[in-house]
């Protein structure tokens, strides 16, 4: 192997680097004018005598879009390390081809990993979310994941911005409920934690056996050397393995899209439900006639409720019963009269509506707000025992089309989270492609294990995808490409997986504790 080979990092031309620079300024300047134009015309409808939640809006949008800039650096970077390694495309080009899959990749994903990890925050957090201590919750985990995803990034490490939000999440409920402890508010949910932690632990490790295995595998099944062999100076491979990488490189991409760049989607809708719920506090594409079946569905449901409470009539105020409930996880004896009463006031304010969209104005953020603590009271009470199945099905029904009503996200915030991550990599992705392709395994990457490592993930990634789970592009990839130097005999080097090792068990605590100590100080100045 050349000396060559083990110092120098591809990059293209001057001539062929301004011609992908340009080409993504245009594709860039194309989405910020259509995200621009996307946001007024919904802002339009708003009728505000201040500028305050504007210019809130326009600063947490601002900082929201700069997480997923900032997550461009670490886990776009890692979809276009190999393909940019390996000299199979020019390093701007590379990372305007992964841009575009993973803009198509955002733009095809549902937003149910989103609302995985919004499930997580209190529950009165997200009700309020409009409140000072919203703001609070919404500012202190955005700026903590900022500032750890840079620190991370200065160093080389490819650092996981799931973990890193995740803790931030964590941090954000911890401190709400330390900081309340006498109100009896909810802190972390941490049955729906578990589900996410078990993704998130269980990827790297299956990142690093299936990625060994499959490079076994094609040692054994496909007799090609040069396929085996590491990048020499700044020579292309022969172009089936050319065609092979970028091939992998492609679905990498598409499924980081998929699940990767919906952790911003949900935050930004959060903040904007949170400044403008007239524009966004519920589902405007939901018509009349799925009006008519939310009612159908809510008479029905208050009809089962109704026989699992005895036909008990609520004691007090029903969204406070409701909210106590859900902050207990548990069913109490007033929670069935209420979770009831609630859905008929929902009901009620919803009426024979042509839409969602003629909900009046000042009744948007109650309605939301009333439909997603039914949603999230309807599991409670399906956990209880000796409920039909006919029982199951209209409660679960119900809860589908509240979550319709109120999880979804516009194409617009779509185009800008895609587009801040095509940015950062465009930014940031010489680091962690140097740490990928040299500083993992004690030889340099082959072909053949950047294309295993990537095949891998981007089924690992699909799988957690449609399980609603996020997954850390960065721990699946790393710990694939791990995986393929120690099935390859090449050996690990000790500083750099210690690092890596580092960052992985340090991101959780120092997320938590950054989070939760900026929630505590924007607490007191809002």
């Amino acid at each position: 192997m050349s000396q060559e080979a083990a110092t120098t990092v591809p990059s293209p031309g001057r001539s062929s680097g301004r011609l992908f620079a340009g080409a993504f300024s245009v594709i860039l300047l194309i989405g910020v004018i259509y995200a621009a134009q996307q946001l007024m015309q919904d802002l339009s409808i708003v009728k505000s005598g201040s500028a305050t939640p504007f210019l809130l809006l326009g600063v947490a949008l601002l900082i929201a879009l700069g997480f997923e800039f900032v997550n461009g650096f670490h886990d776009t970077a890692n979809a276009v390390a190999t393909v940019i390694y390996t000299h199979s495309m020019p390093a701007n080009l590379a990372v305007i081809w992964s841009g575009a899959f993973n803009f198509l990749g955002v733009l095809l994903s549902s937003g149910a990993v989103a609302f995985t990890i919004v499930s997580l925050l209190p529950v009165e957090l997200i009700l309020q979310v409009g409140s000072q201590a919203g703001f609070a919750m919404v500012f202190a985990l955005l700026i903590a994941a900022i500032l750890w995803n840079l620190g991370t990034w200065y160093f080389g490490l490819p650092n996981s911005s799931s973990h890193t939000l995740i803790g931030s999440i964590i941090g954000v409920g911890l401190a709400n409920q330390l900081m309340s402890t006498h109100s009896g508010t909810s802190g972390v949910d941490w049955n729906s934690a578990v589900d996410v932690f078990k993704g998130l632990i269980f990827s790297p490790i299956a990142g690093f056996l299936l990625a060994s295995l499959l490079l076994y595998l094609m040692k054994a099944l496909v007799k090609v050397p040069a396929l085996y062999q590491a990048p020499e100076g700044n020579t292309p491979p022969p172009w089936p393995i050319r065609a092979l990488l970028v091939l992998t490189c492609t679905g990498v991409s598409f499924s980081h899209g998929q699940n990767d760049g919906q952790k911003g989607m949900g935050l930004i809708m959060l903040i904007l439900i949170g400044t403008v719920p007239t524009a966004y506090a519920l589902n405007g594409a939901v018509t009349g006639g799925e009006v008519k079946t939310f009612h159908q569905v809510s008479v029905d449901a208050r009809q089962v409720l109704s026989t699992i409470g005895g036909g008990a009539a609520v004691a007090g105020d029903a969204r406070s019963l409701v909210t106590q409930a859900v902050q207990q996880k548990a069913v109490l004896p007033s929670t069935v009269p209420a979770l009831s009463a609630l859905l008929s006031d929902i009901d009620q304010q919803l009426g024979d509506r042509t839409s969602l969209k003629a909900v009046p104005q000042n009744q948007m953020g109650n309605v939301r707000n009333d439909i997603y603590l039914a949603s999230a009271a309807i599991p409670l009470v399906l956990k209880q025992p000796g409920l039909t199945p006919a029982q199951t099905g209209t409660l679960t029904a119900w809860r589908g089309l509240g979550t319709k009503a109120t999880q979804f996200i516009p194409t617009w915030v779509k185009v800008a989270v895609a587009l801040a991550l095509g940015l950062g990599t465009m930014v940031g992705w010489k680091r962690i492609v140097v740490t990928v392709g040299e500083k993992i395994g004690k030889e340099h990457l082959t072909y053949a294990q950047g294309a295993s490592a990537e095949l891998v993930a981007m089924g690992l990634i699909q799988a957690a995808t449609m399980y609603h789970l996020p997954v850390s592009t960065t721990h699946v990839l790393t710990s694939g490409v791990a995986g393929t130097m120690a099935a390859n005999g090449s050996g690990l080097q000790g500083s750099t997986v210690r690092s890596l090792l580092m960052a992985w068990v340090l991101t959780l605590p120092a997320s938590i504790l950054l989070s939760g100590a900026l929630f505590w100080v924007f607490r007191h100045i809002f």
